[in-house]
């Protein structure tokens, strides 16, 4: 493989060293760029959007920044481009979190919060946030490449994607609900889960994404 490289948007929201470790460790020959520069980011191969923290925080560094438009441009670009946690909540059309935020958009559903009385099947009580590890029941997808079905991934969230389009659900979750663990529109593809938490799946995961061509 050729050198890359592979910009990881900052907006200010979380320690981004992680996610960028973890792309060093599985593509040793890339240049992994933590950057809030416009040019740097259009200039990438591709594209990590991630995220933590509060929606309307995040979304309003994202807008003071323009860059939803940013990330729109990326996306048509045909580059591949990969959201993590907050990042694949951004992308939708609205979330419920702090009494309700307009998203980016560029796939359609809702950011559901998971409620104060949630159970499994067997009624018994789980806890919010999600925080763990959990299974991801996978489509098949050059992201899941070389992934047993149903590996577990670690998750930290409160809120979880309704998907507006079945088609566009490429994994998901049980806990007291079943959830989006993963959307992909052609050459977007976003996780709810860290991968960069998620050891060996997690690791196998970005380094598909350092070797996607962004087609499904």
């Amino acid at each position: 493989m050729s050198s890359q490289q592979i910009a990881v948007i900052d907006y200010g929201m979380g320690n981004l060293h992680s996610v960028a470790s973890a792309l060093e460790h599985v593509a040793p020959e890339a240049e992994v760029l933590v950057t809030s520069d416009p040019a740097q980011v259009s200039a990438a191969d591709r594209v990590l959007f991630p995220g933590v923290g509060a929606i309307r925080d995040c979304m309003a560094e994202i807008k003071r920044l323009k860059f939803d438009e940013l990330l729109r441009e990326q996306v048509a670009s045909g580059k591949p481009v990969l959201g993590v946690c907050v990042g694949m909540q951004a992308l939708m059309d609205r979330s419920e979190e702090n009494g309700g935020v307009d998203c980016i958009g560029l796939l359609p559903g809702q950011v559901r919060y998971f409620g104060a009385d949630l159970k499994d099947t067997d009624g018994q009580r789980l806890k919010v946030p999600h925080m763990g590890w959990n299974q991801v029941h996978h489509t098949h997808h050059p992201l899941w490449a070389g992934i047993e079905q149903d590996a577990r991934f670690y998750f930290v969230h409160s809120f979880y994607v309704e998907a507006g389009n079945p088609e566009q659900v490429a994994g998901t979750c049980d806990y007291g609900t079943t959830f989006a663990a993963a959307l992909t529109q052609d050459n977007l593809f976003a996780v709810q889960f860290h991968p960069e938490k998620s050891h060996t799946a997690g690791l196998q995961l970005l380094r598909n994404f350092v070797d996607w061509n962004g087609k499904p």
